[in-house]
């Protein structure tokens, strides 16, 4: 890793994952590191930000069982200034042998010192049969201190004898009120965030979809229009027409059904007494005067009224008309 600046959290900052940071953290506490991790889990559930934030603490001179963000090691580290960390990503659509005789040859040059070199390894799983078996001589034989990190969305898909080898970190999905806290962190709106959360697997998700353009407007008018999908049919059909089919907004209409899930499952939520799981939470007051109009089974069929449009859409029925059936079938309740 070489002049690319880093904002590498520690591994006590990342969201979620309770497993794996005890497996990783452990490791480093009790200095009983192993030469390989197999970090597997879903996309979107952050294997790539922790495998640099253990990397940064096996680095770090100072910390204990995390990267102190303090040392020299850390700061090089943040400022893309380590030699020592080299990261493999496929070459087109695999990992070819090429590239693990080239690490291997940049890997066996000794470094100043005793310091451990690192790679993380990108969707591992994607290795040729010679990429793999190549991998696995090194994995048995490491000619300097060296710790292999690969990250896979599916760790059962690699060689039986790869997997041996390594220690495994699973991932899970991360919940909305992980990424929900991570994205606040960093500034987002908090709005925003709510909402994107619901409809991304993954931070990485969720930050693309606040930086679109019409995401903040297209919470506006999912808000104008479950309101008066409820009780002001003809506004409900003059805000589908105008503020979405006839603005970008139209482009995106399982987003916008999506969204629109969400604020009738909020209807439920406020009837349970879940407030703080509120997305439309600038909305209580509305949502609190409207919420007990219908019953949950009420707004359940809501929901499925708008899921049911997002399915006609995706059969190639024309948006507009599966929206307006969809509003027809909810105001008739």
């Amino acid at each position: 890793m070489k002049g690319e600046r880093n904002n590498v959290m520690s591994i006590a900052q990342l969201a979620g994952q309770p497993t794996a940071k005890r497996i990783l953290q452990h490791a480093l506490r009790t200095r009983k590191v192993s030469h390989a991790y197999l970090f597997t889990g879903p996309t979107g559930s952050g294997r790539m930000a922790m495998a640099k934030a253990f990397a940064k603490a096996l680095f770090c001179t100072e910390g204990l069982d995390d990267a102190c963000g303090e040392c020299l090691a850390c700061r090089k580290f943040e400022h893309g200034n380590q030699p020592n960390l080299h990261i493999v990503e496929p070459d087109g659509i695999s990992i070819k042998i090429d590239q693990i005789r080239e690490l291997q040859r940049e890997l066996a040059y000794r470094s100043t010192g005793a310091e451990r070199k690192i790679y993380i390894m990108q969707r591992a799983e994607t290795m040729t049969q010679q990429a793999a078996n190549s991998l696995l001589k090194f994995l048995e034989e490491p000619q300097t201190p060296v710790v292999a990190l690969l990250l896979t969305e599916n760790g059962q898909a690699m060689l039986p004898t790869v997997r041996s080898r390594t220690q495994w970190v699973p991932f899970k999905p991360l919940a909305p009120a992980d990424m929900l806290q991570t994205l606040v962190a960093e500034d987002v709106p908090p709005l925003l965030a709510r909402a994107a959360v619901h409809l991304a697997s993954g931070l990485e998700a969720c930050r693309s979809i606040i930086q679109q353009n019409e995401f903040a407007e297209m919470r506006n008018v999912v808000i104008q229009l479950g309101k008066d999908s409820l009780s002001r049919f003809t506004a409900a059909m003059i805000s589908a027409q105008q503020q979405v089919f006839k603005t970008g907004l139209g482009d995106q209409p399982q987003q916008l059904l999506s969204l629109l899930v969400l604020w009738y499952k909020d209807m439920i939520h406020f009837q349970a007494g879940r407030h703080e799981a509120l997305v439309f939470i600038d909305q209580v007051d509305w949502i609190g005067k409207h919420a007990f109009g219908r019953s949950a089974d009420g707004w359940v069929r809501c929901m499925e009224h708008t899921l049911e449009a997002g399915k006609r859409m995706r059969a190639h029925v024309p948006p507009q008309l599966a929206l307006e059936q969809m509003l027809i079938r909810i105001q008739e309740g």
